[in-house]
């Protein structure tokens, strides 16, 4: 695929409504932006992209993912991607969020997801597949096993980790690399900065989420110079890595839904932003506008096994009602 190097994360478009995401999706692919990537379990998102880019459908790539582990489910998946996104063929079709080895053997072993991706791609509806996920050493497992056209994972300036072995071992393979949440899931300020940053640190594509048009275009210019950052440049993301600390929130969204109805990842970061960058006034106004807060948190535990960071999310919910005030 000959990909622009910025492409677009379609999480965020859930929460558009369809004349905004349409707007946003058809000015991305004007200025440059060719690659898509959703998700079966992103809601609406698949179905927005289709509706929204179906009449430029050869100047740009699909590309979508679903956690089916076994053959069948995974084809119902895929049939359910090719009617949402309005095509007959979609470029890249991932294993998403492969989590333990024993989901890796599920999917590549007998009867499993990734035979009904090698059928749909001798069939033509699929012309490259991937896998995705959050654990290192899962992904260096799929990797090495060299039946995986790419590997897409979290990568930015927080999350380096994955430059020790996962992408020197995707780029020995031949396999394209996809960097999901490039701005940290939005922890990052200089959005442009880190998404410079993880193309020249390794990442051939990065896939910010987006839901305004200036995001678009901000995200837009950081593929346009490739340099290397200098050691000012550095230092300004390496301050803004230090306000995060160890208790990070990436807002994968894996711990959702909450059966009390909490947005955990957007308030895990306004606590952030209210606590680490002293952003009240805007941390406030957005807790104003959301239904539930930090006190509604039952503390059920339904959330943490759900975590690929292990966070302790009742306890962080406790500790923020006593400081966002």
């Amino acid at each position: 695929m000959n990909l622009s190097v910025v492409g677009f994360g379609g999480i965020p478009l859930q929460g558009l409504p369809f004349s905004e995401a349409e707007k946003i999706l058809k000015h991305a692919v004007d200025n440059g932006i060719n690659f898509f990537d959703s998700a079966r379990g992103y809601t609406d998102s698949e179905e927005k992209i289709g509706r929204a880019l179906e009449n430029r459908r050869n100047d740009i790539y699909l590309a979508s993912k679903a956690m089916a582990r076994d053959a069948a489910g995974m084809k119902r998946e895929l049939e359910a991607s090719l009617r949402n996104l309005r095509t007959e063929m979609i470029d890249l079709y991932q294993f998403h969020a492969v989590g333990n080895e024993k989901q890796l053997e599920r999917v590549l072993g007998p009867g499993g997801a990734y035979e009904a991706l090698q059928k749909a791609r001798e069939e033509g509806k699929v012309r490259w597949i991937g896998i995705t996920g959050h654990s290192r050493d899962i992904m260096l497992k799929a990797v090495e096993t060299g039946r995986f056209d790419t590997a897409q994972f979290p990568f930015n300036p927080i999350e380096t980790e994955w430059a020790d072995k996962v992408i020197p071992a995707a780029q020995k393979g031949n396999i394209g690399t996809i960097g999901m949440k490039p701005v940290a899931g939005g922890a990052i300020r200089n959005a442009a900065l880190s998404i410079r940053f993880t193309l020249t640190e390794g990442i051939d594509v990065s896939i910010p989420g987006m839901d305004a048009i200036k995001q678009v275009d901000e995200n837009c210019t950081a593929g346009k110079t490739l340099e290397r950052l200098t050691g000012e440049e550095l230092e300004l993301l390496r301050a803004e890595k230090e306000l995060w600390g160890e208790q990070f929130c990436r807002r994968c969204g894996y711990c959702m839904p909450c059966p009390n109805g909490l947005n955990i990842p957007f308030l895990l970061l306004i606590e952030a932003y209210y606590t680490r960058y002293g952003l009240k006034d805007w941390a406030l106004s957005r807790l104003s506008g959301l239904p539930q807060s930090y006190s509604d948190c039952a503390a059920c535990g339904d959330c943490m096994p759900k975590c690929p960071y292990s966070l302790p999310i009742p306890e962080l919910m406790e500790k923020a009602v006593g400081i966002v005030v």
